[in-house]
């Protein structure tokens, strides 16, 4: 990936027609926190507006306030209701996506919507990158994948250490904050079921891992070489044994 100007050029993947179709709708529908594809250039590569901002490592400090907590939550329900009514071209793939495709509830789901991937200006989420892992599936997927980060489902010393808390965090508290700002249905789920809904991620994401490293995919490959598995396994069982922490509320 590389910046030229006020656009961002990357390689194409076999998913990134799809991707380009939904990013398409996305600008038809008059969503503004998307990157807009502007075509493919003479070097073969995808080529994405730039969206100016902090994001990545940075974004990690957004999502501490409630404020941020929220506004992180309104962007994610209305990305949601910006694709329900997308109806993706034939024949396209997507990232791991399963063969039936669009299930009579599924929307198109970001798939990896942590602060990471969020643009941030003046304290305010503006845009959502790296669409690469976008594929169809029920909304509660992207909700379970924000709560493992946003929750989070981390241990006090790497909240404190790495996630931008300056106190363990009120776990249950949050989770509540943050799905009564997304609304229905997240709102009305109990923190046992959304428990299970991030632990249901946590293993897929396991299983992906290691089904794309067997078939030699980078960087999922390097990643069990380095023992990234068993990193993933101990998230999961941390998930299990502390349940009531994301019931609870100061």
């Amino acid at each position: 990936m590389v910046r030229i100007g006020d656009t961002v050029r990357r390689p194409l993947q076999p998913w990134s027609p799809a991707v380009h179709a939904l990013l398409r709708h996305l600008e038809a529908a008059g969503f503004p926190a998307a990157p807009r594809f502007l075509g493919v250039d003479e070097q073969g590569r995808e080529v994405l507006t730039h969206v100016e901002g902090e994001s990545g490592p940075q974004g990690w400090a957004h999502v501490v306030p409630d404020d941020g907590l929220v506004r992180f939550a309104h962007l994610l329900r209305d990305y949601h209701d910006a694709v329900a009514d997308f109806e993706p071209p034939g024949g396209v793939t997507w990232f791991a996506a399963p063969p039936a495709g669009l299930g009579p509830a599924d929307v198109i789901l970001h798939g990896d919507f942590g602060p990471w991937n969020v643009v941030w200006r003046d304290g305010r989420p503006v845009a959502i990158i790296d669409w690469d892992l976008a594929r169809p599936g029920p909304r509660r997927y992207d909700l379970a994948y924000a709560l493992e980060y946003l929750a989070p489902f981390r241990d006090d010393a790497e909240c404190l250490r790495w996630l931008r808390y300056p106190a363990p965090p009120d776990r249950g508290r949050r989770l509540r904050l943050f799905t009564a700002a997304y609304g229905s249905p997240a709102a009305s789920a109990s923190a046992d079921e959304l428990v299970d809904d991030v632990l249901a991620v946590q293993r897929e994401g396991l299983d992906a891992v290691r089904r794309l490293a067997e078939a030699g995919q980078q960087p999922q490959s390097d990643w069990v070489a380095a023992g990234h598995l068993d990193e993933l396994r101990s998230r999961i069982a941390w998930t299990a044994a502390h349940r009531a922490l994301f019931a609870a509320s100061a």
